[in-house]
């Protein structure tokens, strides 16, 4: 039992330098490991304007104003802009239902509808409003867009 006690000191006075070690081979919890900008690149190795353009080539592949491929425009402020321009086809003005949330869009982010109505007949018209950047000049089938 002599030899036993030289032994517990060594460990009690090698225990904090051990897990000294320990936590320098282990990041922190919570640590950042890598830069925002390194995680991104991995996830995408395209650009996001080459990713937008990829997204944007995919979604006109569909008709515009649907799920698959919302109108684009920016925010709240760009939907009433853009309905605001909307014709039927006889060239009169749509009358315009509540905005109900539509679910994700083709874009990846959550979109917004409209219903809209030309006499008797119902369409909808699906808004993406997360593309500041961006302003429409398109129309959905079956209607015009005034300048």
């Amino acid at each position: 039992m002599r030899f036993l006690a030289p032994i517990a000191v060594c460990l009690l006075l090698a225990a904090p330098a051990l897990a000294q070690a320990q936590a320098q081979a282990q990041p922190r919890l919570g640590a950042r490991t890598a830069t925002p900008e390194s995680m991104v690149a991995q996830m995408s190795p395209a650009s996001p304007e080459e990713e937008m353009r990829a997204l944007v080539v995919a979604a006109d592949a569909h008709p515009l104003g649907t799920l698959a491929n919302p109108v684009r425009v920016g925010g709240p402020e760009g939907e009433r802009a853009y309905l605001a321009r909307l014709r039927c086809a006889d060239g009169s003005a749509p009358r315009i239902g509540a905005r109900r949330e539509a679910g994700a869009g083709g874009f990846g982010s959550v979109v917004g509808a409209y219903e809209v109505f030309c006499g008797d007949v119902a369409g909808r018209v699906v808004f993406d409003m997360y593309h500041e950047e961006h302003i429409e000049t398109r129309a959905p089938a079956g209607f015009t867009l005034q300048p």
